[in-house]
């Protein structure tokens, strides 16, 4: 199974706007854009709202069938492993393997061994096209790789070929996340991540790195724009590199995570893609969470009083929400309003405060940051919140299209 050049993973916590994204995607193919969508959602989200990899691929399914997609789609097993794998088995058809637990953990001396010979090679000075300067290998620089991602890369390799016993293989898609990192890979260890990858038998067709800055969620890019843009185009570098030199699938292309909302580096993300004609894959994900909310608080009434209900308990919950995405969120209480001043707000300025639009005055990214990681809020009222998205369809699955193709579509993949 060969993913398309281009992706965009249209996660969905609640499962009910996968038609309003698909409607994104096949605007931008009116427009001679080529996406393909890659509904995720992670084992965590799945134990958040109460659902199951069945209800993603059945959500597709049929938004799939509804509009009359005829062109391939996916469905994510987000940020799995060994631990958690077989339950997304039989509905997924791409597999995203997190192996952040492992990294810096002390690999079999064994491995490390076979690593480094397997890559003696490359000790000296080598040239990467793509790449200012030369790369100056050492021993001590493999010893220090591989001690710090081999296991990771091994244990990716396990659930890789876990999920070939079970499902057999070419008919799924493997993406590798070292995203989950401390600090972003250096082009000489994405050089041997791939390296270890292609020696553990993972055809990865993504590969989702950890560059520089923070990728919280569901707000802009804070970092040095023009480092991560040096990184990308490294990155890019590095994986045209590998594919040529370890047999790695010729479609291998970065993915974002988190990338939903990051401004700031989609202008440098379109450009290195228009130079190098490499591909992308843009993880959205959480934005359409937001989305649902600024739907209901735009369509007044219950929709209203319900966007503010999950506000008002989100503070009251705020460090057992905040506590799991603590490392991808940055919120200062002292700019939050408080619920009360929330419940005198109309429905145009609830959404304005939301909606990630850094022109508007209202805009809270404060706010907006706190209601990302308060799905659990909405997944609490059960059939109150569901009936309202159903209720609300139509305002909801406007403001999910236009964020999919205006904010993210447009800025990168579009002229």
């Amino acid at each position: 199974m060969n993913l398309e050049k281009f992706s965009i993973g249209t996660g969905d916590r609640f499962a009910h706007q996968g038609k309003a994204q698909l409607a994104a995607i096949i605007k931008a193919k009116q427009q001679g854009c080529n996406i393909v969508p890659v509904w995720n959602k992670s084992n965590r989200e799945h134990s958040i709202i109460g659902t199951k990899p069945a209800d993603l691929k059945k959500e597709a399914d049929a938004a799939v069938k509804a509009l009359g997609w005829k062109d391939s789609y996916y469905i994510d097993a987000d940020h799995i492993n060994l631990s958690n794998v077989d339950g997304f088995i039989d509905s997924s058809n791409f597999f995203t393997l997190d192996v952040a637990d492992y990294i810096g953990l002390k690999c079999d001396e064994k491995d490390l061994k076979a690593f480094i010979a397997a890559n003696k090679k490359f000790i000296g000075t080598i040239e990467i096209p793509g790449i200012g300067g030369k790369l100056n290998i050492t021993q001590n620089d493999l010893e220090k790789i591989g001690g710090k991602f081999l296991l990771a890369v091994k244990k990716a390799g396990e659930t890789y070929h876990h999920i070939i016993e079970k499902k057999g293989s070419n008919n799924f898609v493997t993406e590798v996340s070292v995203d989950e990192s401390n600090l972003p890979q250096s082009p000489t260890e994405m050089l041997f991540i791939l390296s270890a990858i292609a020696a553990q038998k993972i055809p990865a067709q993504t590969i989702a790195p950890k560059f520089t800055g923070r990728f919280n969620k569901g707000v802009d890019y804070v970092g040095d724009v023009k480092q991560f843009e040096k990184e990308f185009n490294e990155d890019i570098a590095v994986i045209n590199f590998a594919i040529k030199e370890f047999g790695l699938p010729a479609n291998l292309k970065l993915s974002v995570h988190s990338g939903s909302d990051k401004f700031s580096i989609y202008t440098p993300i379109k450009k290195a893609l228009k130079t190098s004609g490499a591909g992308l894959h843009l993880k959205t994900a959480g934005t359409t969470w937001l989305e649902e909310i600024i739907g209901l608080a735009l369509a007044g009434g219950e929709g209203l009083d319900i966007a503010k209900d999950v506000y008002r308990q989100a503070i009251e919950h705020f460090d057992e929400l905040c506590g799991p995405y603590a490392t991808v969120i940055d919120i200062d209480k002292a700019k939050l309003p408080s619920p009360d001043e929330v419940d005198k707000w109309d429905s145009v300025k609830y959404a304005n405060t939301l909606r990630h639009d850094q022109k508007c005055r209202d805009y809270n990214l404060n706010f907006r940051q706190l209601i990302h990681v308060g799905y659990k809020i909405a997944a609490k009222m059960g059939s109150r919140y569901i009936n309202a998205l159903e209720k609300y369809e139509d305002t909801i699955a406007k403001t999910v299209t236009e964020n999919i193709y205006d904010r993210h579509i447009k800025r990168i993949f579009l002229d």
